[in-house]
């Protein structure tokens, strides 16, 4: 039977009008549409790609660590994963980018959802212990508010599907009805993302595109941006 309660927790955390600050990021996809090497045609292979290669090996795997070590007690564990997700941000963009929407997520979830464990990683964030990356905050949240590890990554994952669509539409690379179809399609490899997310532990944390990591590094110096990433 479903439980609605953290089936709500869920739909809240991931919804777009959160206010984590996932609107002002593109996720690297402006520096593609600036240089062209994007196009509607190929945009949602590029989003498999980016889930598959860069999102799933590292943010839902941080994520599902950090939900796990919650629910272990292992609050020193917590902050090896924050730590090790934040060193593979190898673009000083992308590495602001994760910390500000996970600050952002923690202080609105901090004051929505009063639980002890989000206090106690929050107080660590602020004394500048851990850098409080985005999945590692939404691990503590969902895990902290019941939600179970597999629902928590597979949100999340979409809630980033979602987001980079949403700055195809501003960077006019799709339209909403595209943009839907696109989000349907990939259920399916969210679905397999997710489930390899849940199997990996630490050492296994880390994904490989280095492409975007180049699209990353010319967007952070270009002269004009619709986006912080």
């Amino acid at each position: 039977m479903i439980d609605v309660a953290t089936l709500l927790v869920t739909l809240q955390l991931t919804d777009s009008s959160f206010p984590a600050g996932f609107y002002t990021l593109s996720h690297g996809l402006e520096g593609y549409s600036q240089t062209r090497s994007v196009t509607p045609e190929t945009l949602p292979f590029l989003l498999v790609d980016l889930l598959r290669h860069s999102v799933g090996p590292a943010d839902a795997t941080a994520l599902a660590l950090a939900h796990a070590a919650i629910v272990a007690g292992d609050h020193e564990g917590l902050l090896r994963v924050d730590r090790r997700l934040h060193a593979t941000k190898l673009n000083r963009e992308l590495r602001r980018a994760c910390t500000r929407t996970g600050h952002q997520m923690l202080s609105v979830a901090r004051q929505t959802f009063e639980r002890d464990r989000i206090d106690r990683f929050a107080e660590d964030v602020a004394a500048k212990r851990t850098p409080g990356t985005q999945p590692v905050v939404a691990g503590v949240v969902a895990a902290a508010c019941g939600v179970g590890a597999a629902q928590a990554v597979a949100g999340d994952l979409f809630a980033f599907a979602a987001s980079l669509v949403g700055a195809a539409l501003r960077l006019r690379l799709t339209d909403h009805l595209r943009a839907q179809r696109i989000l349907a399609d990939v259920a399916p490899v969210i679905e397999e993302v997710t489930a390899a997310a849940l199997r990996r532990n630490l050492n296994d944390l880390g994904g490989c595109t280095p492409v975007a990591d180049v699209m990353s590094a010319g967007h952070e110096r270009a002269d004009a941006r619709l986006f912080v990433s």
